[in-house]
């Protein structure tokens, strides 16, 4: 079977989107009401 262009570069992104959480696994979270709060503060949201 041969994998088509298109379905090899979605497998590309995934493994390269895989790759930067398995980098970020340690790094602190933020709670979302405080995302909110900060965008809300800065005009964004």
């Amino acid at each position: 079977m041969v994998l088509p262009i298109s379905d090899y570069e979605r497998l590309i992104e995934d493994l390269a989107d895989l790759a930067v959480v398995a980098e970020r696994r340690d790094e602190p979270t933020i709670p979302h009401a405080q995302i909110v709060d900060e965008l809300k503060r800065d005009g964004l949201f």
